[in-house]
């Protein structure tokens, strides 16, 4: 264990888990420098990482579901990147969908023995919009019914095509209108879901960015087309378990920066909260933030011993 200072910062939601508690306690026991901050409103998360660059902490642990790393990702992103502790995950959300893509344990006791261990890796972030995000963007139809929809309608996006196109039918769903542009291309089809990632998968489990890495400096670009038809979408849910390959409904492609334009409002998430923006443009940051990842990460390219 090594002696770094580290922090947990806790989500409040969270701070009576007895799993995290009796782990917490345990790992102090045996040695660690380990504090906790409990985030209670906005701007918490934000005053915590100011705090804990000012004051010597060198490990910072998210201890949440995605948002609260997202909150903590956007704090970080405000201080000089020399001033950035490095970030780790005690996964305590619903979904866990970067932890679960970056292999790290579940289990709260594991979860800080990782973070209070591992060996720092520099990893790109996303800016978009004026937001900072560490793993997923999901827009259109996926990021309207994680944002706006009751649990039943959103087990349907893991159902048949016939239960999800008469869900589409009773939601009354319109494509979403815009013009997508990127350095190599661009593009003005009609979108049902465009998933811009840094890391691997989003929705509680879906990876929609298999290709994805943490430190390529590149983003991981899949556009699902409007299907108009009941044989359009099986052929486009069969193209999406084929990813990365491309097909007529689906494309997926690596870049470094992806725009928006239209005149409707795209409902957006990041990491699992909520936006919509009727223009954006998504730019990857290469090496902003040291993390605290498992040696064998599947979403690291480089060799930790290299």
């Amino acid at each position: 264990m090594t002696d770094d200072k580290a922090r947990v910062i806790l989500n409040g939601k969270s701070a009576q888990i007895t799993e995290v508690r009796t782990a917490i306690k345990a790992l102090r026991k045996a040695g660690a420098k380990l504090e906790v901050r409990v985030t209670w409103e906005a701007g918490d998360a934000l005053r915590f990482c100011v705090e804990a660059s000012r004051e010597g902490v060198s490990r910072l642990i998210a201890g949440g579901g995605d948002g609260t790393v997202n909150e903590l990702v956007n704090g970080l992103m405000q201080l000089d990147r020399a001033q950035r502790p490095a970030l780790g995950v005690l996964p305590l959300g619903s979904a866990n969908d970067f932890a679960n893509g970056a292999g790290i344990p579940l289990e709260p006791r594991l979860a800080l023995a990782l973070a209070l261990e591992a060996r720092p890796r520099w990893a790109d972030v996303v800016r978009l919009g004026g937001q900072y995000y560490l793993n997923m963007a999901s827009c259109g139809f996926g990021a309207e019914v994680t944002s706006s929809t009751p649990k039943a309608l959103k087990r349907l996006l893991g159902g048949g095509a016939y239960s999800l196109m008469g869900a589409l039918q009773a939601w009354r769903y319109q494509p979403y209108q815009g013009r997508l542009s990127w350095p190599e291309g661009e593009s003005d089809a009609p979108l049902f879901l465009l998933a811009i990632g840094n890391g691997c998968q989003a929705g509680g489990g879906q990876r929609l960015a298999p290709s994805a890495k943490l430190d390529d400096g590149l983003l991981e670009v899949l556009i699902v087309r409007d299907f108009e038809s009941l044989s359009g979408l099986r052929q486009a849910l069969d193209e999406l378990e084929a990813l990365p390959a491309c097909g007529d409904y689906v494309e997926y492609f690596q870049t470094t920066r992806l725009r928006f334009d239209s005149d409707a409002e795209l409902p957006l998430t990041l990491d699992g909260e909520p936006f919509e923006w009727t223009r954006f443009e998504a730019e990857v940051l290469p090496g902003e933030l040291a993390l605290l990842l498992p040696a064998k990460c599947p979403l690291l390219s480089v060799d930790p011993g290299g």
